[in-house]
This record gives C-alpha cells, sequence and structure tokens, in this order.
C-alpha cells in the first residue's frame, strides 16, 4: 500500500522515514507529485492544520495520506509561536531565536517551560481514518546548542538527557520527540489489521 508522507520539510521526512520503517506501506513524498500547490494552513490547532492537509493531499493524489502539523509552545509568550511557529518572523531561524530572547527579555527571562507538539492525522477516500499526536516538555535553553537537528531543536532543551534536541542523534530524538512519538503511534496503526478496512 502506498503512503504519502505529506511534507516538503526534508528533516521531517529523514525522521518520518526512519520511524516508519518496516510498516507495511511504501512510502511517497510530495516529490512525486510535482505541480501540487501548497494548501493555506488555515487551522486554529495543529489538529485542524493537520486534518486540512491530510484531506487535501489525499483528494489530490488519490493517495492513503499522513500529514502532520506540529510547532513550539512557549508558556511565558502564551503559546506562541505554536500553529504559527513555521512562519512565525519569517524563515531565519536565528531571526526566531533572537526575537524570542528578545519577548522573555521584555520579561526579566531567560527561559521558559516549553514543548513541542505534533499532530499527525491519516486521510483516505475523503475522511480522516486516524489521527496521534505527540508532545514533549522542556523549556528554552539559555545557549541554543547542537546542529543534529532542525528548526528550534538547538533552543528546545530536555532536561531528562540534560541536552538540546538539536544536540540528539536521529535515533535517540525520535525516541523522545513529538514526532517520534506521533509517528510510532501511527506505525503501530499501520502494522495493526485495523489499517486493513480503511
Amino acid at each position: 500500500m502506498d503512503l504519502l508522507i505529506a511534507t516538503t520539510n526534508p528533516g521531517k521526512l529523514r525522521e518520518i522515514h526512519a520511524i516508519l520503517d518496516g510498516a507495511p506501506v511504501t512510502l511517497k513524498t510530495l516529490a512525486d507529485f510535482p505541480g501540487i500547490e501548497e494548501p493555506e494552513e488555515t487551522g486554529a490547532t495543529f489538529e485542524e492544520n493537520a486534518r486540512l492537509k491530510a484531506l487535501y493531499y489525499a483528494e489530490a493524489t488519490g493517495l492513503l495520506t499522513a500529514a502532520d502539523d506540529s510547532g513550539l509552545e512557549i508558556d511565558a509568550l502564551g503559546g506562541a509561536p505554536g500553529v504559527h511557529s513555521a512562519r512565525w518572523h519569517g524563515s531565519d531561524y536565528a531571526v526566531k531565536f533572537a526575537k524570542i530572547r528578545e519577548l522573555l527579555a521584555a520579561q526579566n527571562l531567560t527561559t521558559s517551560p516549553a514543548r513541542f507538539v505534533c499532530a499527525v492525522a491519516l486521510a483516505r477516500n475523503g475522511r480522516i481514518v486516524h489521527e496521534t499526536r505527540g508532545t514533549i516538555e522542556g523549556r528554552i535553553a539559555e545557549v541554543a546548542a547542537g546542529d543534529k537537528g532542525f528548526g528550534y531543536d538547538p533552543i528546545f532543551f530536555y532536561p531528562p538527557l540534560g541536552l538540546t534536541l538539536g544536540e540528539l542523534d536521529r535515533d535517540e530524538k525520535s525516541r523522545v520527540s513529538h514526532r517520534g512519538k506521533a509517528f510510532a503511534a501511527l506505525r503501530q496503526y499501520l502494522i495493526s489489521d485495523s489499517h486493513l478496512s480503511l
């Protein structure tokens, strides 16, 4: 069975391919379907955006489609950047990091509790057939560290390991991360009998 992973983010694709290894599906990416325009992400929650993307790309390709929406929620910033994480203050993560520091400093803070959230929706034939969600709790690192991840990983400190996500190897990150948890749950669904009745 073909499964479309509906993201163009190369970092996400590398992680997802590794997490879904062994599932009874042949993975396809949007690179296999050039010319499909991206939908506008108008959802107010990670789940809404994941569903929107999964349904859109399933309709456009005719394939079983998994889409995720994920982001960073910082408590001291009222949950920002949240669902706007990818587009928040542009695409340069050095700029994003500096803005987070600036906003925290305005509250006389150097850190804050934070979490990553990942919502995954699986769509086929015009309906959502399965959803998963993963989170990881941590805090904003006072100093960015690591170049093994992508996005906000270097400024997300994970206390149980004493490291940022940017310092973790891919497999180690996938064991604890929001995306790792969400797609591991999807993998379990795909290898169970339930997917046969989709």
